[in-house]
């Protein structure tokens, strides 16, 4: 299983980035194009415990799957948490933490994610997906840099 974590300071306030990120239907926004995210199921204002969301999403070779998350935990405006309950991943666990320092939010993802199919899944996260996980992350950094949320 694959951990990984990033970091970016937000120049907001924590209520401005928690009603931004507990807004589910901003992650279309922050998500790379080349993904073909589209989000299929009806979505409150906020998420919520045992919130479920079904997405269309290509992340492999241009072909379209289904990826449905559960919003499993959340403490406006500290954290909240998603898994993927069926999808392209075995494992699929993204904590999204929010902490009010000078000027702004340290906003930290911490992802925890798992390939399927055993030995070839590994060989697939080592040759591109972990490269891609990383480059999803990186255009969120980008696109919250030179947005204005």
């Amino acid at each position: 299983m694959r951990k990984l974590e990033f970091r970016q300071f937000l120049p907001m306030t924590a209520s401005e980035a928690w009603k931004f990120f507990s807004n589910p239907a901003n992650l279309s926004r922050i998500t790379p194009k080349k993904m073909n995210f589209v989000i299929t199921s009806n979505l409150p204002e906020k998420v919520y415990p045992g919130l479920i969301i079904t997405y269309k999403v290509s992340p492999l070779l241009n072909i379209p799957m289904t990826w449905v998350t559960e919003i499993t935990q959340v403490n406006e405006p500290f954290y909240f948490v998603d898994d993927q309950r069926s999808g392209p991943y075995s494992i699929w666990h993204h904590e999204h933490h929010f902490e009010s320092v000078e000027n702004g939010v340290m906003m930290t993802d911490k992802l925890f994610y798992k390939v399927p199919f055993g030995l070839f899944g590994d060989m697939l996260d080592r040759m591109f997906i972990h490269r891609q996980v990383k480059g999803i992350f990186k255009y969120r950094e980008i696109f919250l840099e030179e947005n204005t949320i």
